[in-house]
């Protein structure tokens, strides 16, 4: 009896604190991203997390802090051959098994981070929903759960449990369409201390590789256009170049909503192209068109739908000068 009295009060004493975080006030979806935006700009803090794919678990580790109004991070791979990444206020340098270190004038880390970190809230209001999923665990710690939803169905959606104290991801899922993951960031520890600041701060002495300067890159005035795009979708560079493995021409356009991004390519049709092709992989979709004698391509982080509709409203010549 005393023995079962004992676990009675373990655990009444256990469900207390989640009790008493489901009665503490929940903010709205945006309020909450918002605080997340913030808290991951401005807070000192380390995160070791998983990054789930179909095929792969690739463990990971993020140092953040912001020094003199100057953002310092830290992101290193666990597993396999080293991998790095540093950012020193508007530079970041890459260390990669086989290629020289280089660093570029930039921002933001291109790394295997949830993108919701880095994006403007206020513009993806307009074409996403944010749903408020009620409470759940995840870390350890007690989380508002909030979804990201398109308005128009055209693109993927996020899951995000977002620590109630701290305002930073603990997991981030990358839905499909129909609910199903294609990806899931899941923290297993972290810590928030200015103590990360302090370690974060010896990367101002560190020799870092030259920044590589890339010569001026000119919009091309490209002799086609696309008549449909998912809501929020802007054209964010174009150019003409040669693919390095075969010297076949190509033009090119990439767009982005700020959350998700892809690209479109034109080429003349050869004896090695396809009328049509679809693959999916993870988050990535290449849907390949023959359209009389180009190949239309579009790759990027977009539902196979979605794919397969941008490229099939292309316009080519005198049709595609006309589209706004």
């Amino acid at each position: 009896m005393k023995r079962l009295l004992v676990g009675v009060l373990t655990l009444v004493s256990l469900a207390m604190p989640c009790q008493a975080s489901a009665e503490e006030p929940v903010s709205s979806a945006e309020a909450l991203l918002h605080q997340m935006d913030e808290a991951s700009r401005k807070l000192s803090y380390e995160l070791s997390y998983i990054l789930i794919k179909k095929n792969s678990i690739e463990p990971l580790r993020y140092r953040h802090a912001l020094e003199d109004g100057e953002t310092y991070a830290h992101l290193v791979y666990l597993s396999g051959p080293p991998r790095e990444v540093i950012q020193r206020g508007g530079e970041v340098s890459y260390f990669e098994p086989g290629l020289d270190p280089f660093t570029i004038d930039s921002n933001k880390m291109v790394a295997p981070l949830p993108p919701i970190m880095k994006t403007d809230i206020n513009e993806l209001a307009g074409y996403y929903d944010f749903i408020s999923m009620g409470r759940a665990r995840e870390t350890g710690v007690a989380c508002d759960v909030v979804r990201i939803a398109p308005k128009d169905g055209a693109r993927y959606s996020y899951l995000l449990w977002i620590d109630t104290r701290s305002k930073l991801v603990m997991r981030a899922d990358l839905l499909d369409r129909d609910g199903e993951p294609l990806e899931q960031y899941r923290a297993v520890s972290y810590v928030i201390n200015p103590k990360v600041a302090d370690v974060l701060k010896s990367l101002k002495s560190v020799e870092l590789p030259a920044v590589v300067q890339l010569p001026p890159q000119p919009q091309a005035d490209l002799d086609w256009q696309v008549n449909w795009l998912p809501q929020g979708f802007e054209s964010i560079s174009r150019n003409r170049h040669r693919l390095m493995m075969t010297e076949r021409p190509v033009e090119s356009k990439m767009y982005s909503d700020g959350l998700f991004s892809f690209s479109i390519y034109i080429s003349s049709a050869d004896n090695f192209t396809v009328r049509e092709q679809l693959v999916r992989q993870g988050r990535r979709t290449l849907h390949s068109y023959l359209m009389n004698d180009k190949e239309v391509t579009v790759v990027g982080d977009i539902p196979p739908a979605t794919a397969r509709r941008v490229a099939e409203s292309v316009v080519f010549g005198a049709a595609g000068r006309q589209t706004p």
